[in-house]
């Protein structure tokens, strides 16, 4: 290292960023010393004053480390801090700070709205940010933000949310590209209207009840999960799309046409039989499948899915490559009439790839006719993968099922393997 030039020490010392390593870097060499304010990026972990016992605050070791960096361009800190800290450190790298991560740690603070200014109102402060990140967030209180012209990516993961806090905070970042809320509760309605987003996974704890619209015509990937009504009118950019709702019901969806989907998922206990019909006639384009509906139903009452024709099916969806499917849907393409429309001319064009999961040996006659039918008319099938979970009956009928599934997958043992 004494021979290198000063620029390559820079440069090699550039790459820690983390704040303990680069105190003990400090205590090196002058010439170290000397070298570490060029760094870019600094990290403060969780444990970071663990050892501290009360001989200097927090606060100020971290401003001082800031003080010391020449131009900072991204700051993460895990460990605690106060919002007076928060503010005295932006008002010293906000001009040259392009990424900030931070963990809250204000989820259980109820006073957390009649601090002035809070956590939240300081990081208005730094307005050339171009990626914010938050972790353990309560934000019932519209923060106190004016527009980040340059941010591009906004993820809060762990919060407590108030509709109008939520949508103030995103009508201040309104260039965004990529937006990401994990875990986030207290939200009903949610109404998202941004030109240049491009990706966008929303994650809503709760009962599962909360309603979307979503304006973003150049979207490209949209995962939701804990909503019941979902609006998204310009889809001519959305390549992956994935819908789920672990704790309520799925009423409606309504998007617009779906000519570029490639990829759809969508899960839940319940979907209404409207919105799962709707979805897959959006979707007659798609090329991976991921089906999880456990019932339908438009009420309580949770009833299974009524009959799809396996012919009309794979007709509607002609490049679909990949296909898995659970329990309902699969018991769907299994009915007495379902294989009626095959012909000698049909054909599954594109199928390489098809995992089934069976909950059950009801119809196991139909069940083994569409399997075979989905090798014998899959002409360029690859990979079948049968998946058996939690069969629902004592009777020697699920015994014969199993022995029919072993049987068909030795026949086919190039193609069909069970797992």
């Amino acid at each position: 290292m004494d021979s290198l030039p000063d620029a390559i020490v820079q440069y090699i010392l550039s790459y820690v960023d983390n704040a303990r390593d680069i105190a003990v870097c400090n205590c090196v060499s002058k010439r170290w010393k000397d070298s570490l304010p060029y760094i870019r990026r600094l990290y403060f972990p969780r444990n970071s004053f663990e050892n501290n016992a009360g001989r200097d605050n927090p606060d100020n070791v971290v401003w001082r480390m800031i003080a010391s960096i020449v131009q900072l361009d991204e700051l993460v800190v895990y460990c605690p801090f106060s919002s007076a800290g928060l503010a005295s450190w932006l008002s010293l790298v906000s001009s040259s700070l392009r990424r900030l991560e931070l963990r809250m740690d204000n989820l259980a603070e109820q006073q957390a709205c009649l601090e002035t200014p809070s956590k939240l109102d300081c990081i208005g402060a730094a307005k050339d940010l171009e990626s914010l990140k938050l972790w353990g967030v309560l934000m019932t209180c519209v923060p106190k933000w004016d527009i980040f012209p340059k941010l591009r990516n906004l993820e809060i993961v762990g919060a407590r949310l108030e509709g109008p806090a939520l949508s103030s905070a995103i009508q201040a970042c309104p260039n965004l590209t990529s937006l990401l809320l994990l875990g986030c509760e207290g939200v009903r309605s949610v109404s998202i209207d941004l030109p240049l987003l491009e990706h966008c996974k929303l994650d809503f704890y709760g009962l599962g009840n909360c309603s979307l619209s979503l304006t973003s015509p150049k979207i490209e990937s949209l995962e939701v999960q804990g909503c019941s009504w979902i609006r998204v009118r310009e889809t001519n950019c959305l390549r992956n799309l994935s819908i789920s709702n672990n704790s309520g019901r799925v009423y409606m969806v309504d998007f617009g046409k779906l000519r570029a989907l490639e990829f759809l998922s969508i899960r839940g206990i319940q979907w209404c039989w409207d919105a799962v019909s709707k979805m897959l006639k959006w979707a007659s384009e798609v090329k991976h499948l991921y089906m999880k509906v456990e019932f339908t139903g438009d009420y309580e009452a949770l009833q299974p899915f009524p009959e799809v024709d396996l012919v009309d099916f794979f007709n509607s969806h002609p490049k679909l490559q990949k296909f898995d499917v659970h329990g309902a849907m699969f018991a769907a393409l299994c009915q007495k009439n379902s294989l009626k429309n095959i012909d000698t001319a049909f054909t599954i064009p594109c199928l390489e790839e098809v995992a089934i999961t069976v909950r059950s040996p009801l119809n196991a006659e139909q069940k083994m006719g569409t399997l075979e039918s989905l090798v014998k008319y899959g002409k360029s099938l690859k990979t079948m993968v049968i998946k058996i979970l939690q069969m629902k009956s004592s009777h020697s009928s699920a015994d014969d099922f199993f022995d029919e599934i072993c049987r068909f997958t030795y026949m086919n043992r190039k193609l069909v393997r069970i797992e």
